[in-house]
């Protein structure tokens, strides 16, 4: 059962477009030396609010206990009236994991969790399909090595709706699924495990996590302006959000809390830092403070280390963050994304200093480089380290005469977001690479240079094929990419797996065929969901000849099942989801991560006479309807029930209207585009057309 509570009070101002970069600075202490770094961060988060699409940047720098800078860029509110300060609070995304590690920690600390401990040891009711699952340790939600395929999030990112359904249900939605690979096999990003970790810390504790986390960590820190979707929220305090149309958008409630749903401000997550500085003590022992940092990534599969943002320690992203190992300077990270909303966190250990950086807008990748230009310019004003290292490349590639046996690597490929790519290494000593899943993307090429390795023309990014153990062969890169004006980040990882050859029987081949250049869409979404708000959400069911037996990267098992296959560290093996179908009522569906998608079939054009209402079935599945030709141009007005939404698209699949967003219940309907009505079981929806 869904709990809930009041609504916060909704923001429908459409703004039409934001107003010139403000930017702002809390005064320096006098007797601080920070005055270039000030500079320096001012001049790059300048360029981020006007180069990188990014509306606000808040940012702190703490150093031995003591907050030497803080600021802001950016709007707010164009019009002035909720002006941006230290205490506007911002989403921080997945930097939240670090809350649900320090409350995982903590007890330990107490010796209530045992982090070898299996975790139904603490969570007696938690199941799945695959009997590994007992295997799961506790150690494993926190260094991304469960085993577990991704991301559970069946409306878990709403708009001003602290809705716990995604909390409430995760336990019964891994029930339904199996295991990406052994526990312990590797670490390769997942939320589901920190969620899973957050139901740990309430059945441990008897606590929600939201009371654990004040009573435990902001109240003993003096972290005053974070809060989660559960608190009691102003609206003044937040950060406000924008489209790609820079129209105003209602807040972003993420209710996964623990994996991504805190707001924080960079102030307090500096003071967050301190925990594990080990300056601030009754949070966390020195011995577990230092027990996130170690190089939990490699307990297992791994690529050869090399400069990279991904490195994983216990929650943190990074143990190793370059450039700072350039300086052998030891950093642990975290970055966090929501929709609208991102955060970077970097903690220096052994200097006790910390840069913090939150946005809205932008990345966390760019708010990262913020950060990075924060500690580095600090370091050099402590005279710590040197002169600045000049930013890295692969240099231009000098060709060599290529191994014929490299041209055994040739084939389909498979990585992260269900990306397919087709590469081809020629005897020439070429290798390209296409992707078939985005068949409008140019072709990537690279030229053998030496030691099995290609690098591109830039030189920015060199690759090479690995045979790992497990029998897999993996596309392997390491990168560095700048943007311009912000600084260069580096990636080291298997970017993708060889696919093998998955026959299938014939009567598994026309079922799958018979689906074939169908789409299914979603309908089991909440009313509130961001999910509507950008493009229709659907599944194109697209099956490639080049790659019988798949869809996109998932094995086809069964006439109505596909299972993933990809088994790749990092981040491009993450949230890979299962695909079940099934009929109900002469309709077919396919459930992937939690969430429902009806067959196209179910889409039928939209009453085109005066007036007709629509209601949403008993199962609350939503009603999906298209616009044709007679309707498109008609202004269409909706009287839409307090517990639901409509979302209108045009003939592309773009959103042109969700009416929780922009409170309009009255447009003109685009010819060839949808509609979709969603709500709560029996809501009613009056529609009349002109």
């Amino acid at each position: 059962m869904r709990r809930k509570r009041t609504s916060i009070i909704a923001m429908t101002v459409v703004l039409a477009m934001l107003t010139p970069t403000a930017v702002y600075a809390t005064e320096i202490p006098s007797e601080s030396n920070f005055e270039l770094t000030q500079k320096a961060v001012t001049a790059k988060t300048k360029t981020l609010t006007e180069s990188y699409g990014v509306a606000s940047v808040q940012y702190a720098l703490i150093d031995a206990g003591q907050i030497v800078l803080s600021g802001q860029t950016g709007i707010n509110d164009p019009a002035g009236n909720v002006p941006l300060t230290s205490d506007t609070m911002y989403g921080i995304g997945s930097t939240s994991k670090m809350f649900l590690t320090t409350a995982v920690m903590m007890l330990v600390d107490q010796g209530k969790v045992k982090l070898d401990d299996p975790v139904v040891k603490y969570i007696s009711d938690f199941r799945m399909k695959d009997e590994r699952y007992t295997q799961i340790t506790v150690r494993m939600l926190l260094n991304h090595s469960s085993g577990l395929l991704g991301t559970s999030s069946n409306s878990a990112i709403l708009f001003e709706d602290p809705d716990t359904h995604a909390h409430d249900t995760l336990l019964d939605q891994l029930a339904s699924q199996h295991l990406k690979a052994d526990p312990g096999a590797y670490s390769v990003y997942s939320n589901d495990g920190f969620s899973l970790a957050e139901i740990l810390v309430e059945r441990v504790s008897g606590l929600s996590f939201t009371e654990f986390m004040h009573r435990h960590i902001t109240t003993p820190l003096g972290m005053n302006h974070t809060k989660t979707p559960q608190d009691p929220l102003d609206l003044k305090q937040m950060a406000t959000t924008y489209s790609a149309k820079k129209e105003r958008q209602p807040l972003e409630t993420t209710n996964m809390i623990a994996s991504g749903g805190i707001y924080s401000t960079a102030e307090d997550l500096v003071k967050l830092s301190q925990v594990f500085t080990n300056e601030k003590s009754g949070v966390l022992s020195k011995e577990s403070a230092n027990a996130t940092g170690q190089e939990e990534y490699k307990r297992g599969l791994w690529p050869e280390d090399a400069d990279s943002s991904i490195a994983y320690g216990l929650g943190w992203d990074s143990v190793n963050l370059f450039p700072f190992n350039q300086y052998g300077i030891k950093a642990w990270t975290k970055g966090g994304n929501t929709i609208a909303y991102h955060a970077s966190l970097i903690v220096l250990p052994e200097h006790n200093m910390s840069a913090a950086v939150t946005s809205s807008g932008g990345s966390s990748s760019t708010n990262q480089l913020i950060a990075t230009e924060l500690l580095l310019s600090a370091l050099e004003e402590k005279q710590l380290i040197p002169e600045r290292k000049a930013e890295k490349s692969h240099g231009v590639p000098v060709k060599a005469e290529m191994p014929k046996e490299e041209m055994k690597h040739s084939g389909i490929y498979g990585g992260g977001a269900n990306m397919l790519m087709k590469l081809e290494v020629q005897e020439s000593g070429q290798l390209t690479i296409s992707m078939l899943t985005a068949p409008n993307s140019p072709k990537q090429k690279y030229t053998y240079i030496a030691e099995g390795s290609f690098v591109n023309e830039a030189g920015t990014e060199k690759v090479k094929f690995v045979k790992e153990d497990n029998g897999n062969t993996y596309l392997w890169t390491r990168s560095y990419q700048s943007a311009p004006g912000l600084g260069q980040l580096a990636s080291s990882e298997y970017k993708a797996q060889k696919l093998q050859a998955n026959p299938l029987s014939d009567e598994a081949k026309a079922t799958w065929q018979s689906r074939a250049d169908k789409a299914y869409v979603l309908v089991n979404e909440k009313h509130t969901s961001t999910l509507y708000n950008t493009a229709m959400p659907l599944i194109p069911i697209q099956l490639l000849s080049e790659l019988p037996g798949y869809i996109y990267t998932n094995a086809i098992t069964g006439a109505d099942q596909a299972m993933n296959r990809l088994q790749i560290p990092g981040v491009a093996g993450r949230d890979t989801m299962e695909f079940t179908f099934f009929k109900q009522d002469g309709i077919e569906f396919v459930s992937q991560g939690g969430n429902i998608y009806a067959s196209q079939d179910i889409v039928k054009p939209i009453y085109a006479g005066h007036q007709s209402k629509t209601t949403i079935q008993a199962n609350g599945y939503a009603r999906w309807f298209s616009i044709p030709t007679s309707a498109g141009g008609k202004e269409m007005k909706v009287n839409v029930p307090s517990d639901g939404s409509f979302v209108v698209y045009d003939a592309s699949g773009v959103s042109l209207n969700h009416s929780v967003v922009s409170g309009q219940t009255t447009m003109i309907l685009p010819e060839k585009g949808s509609i979709v009505f969603a709500g709560e079981a029996g809501a009613v929806f009056e529609i009349t057309l002109k």
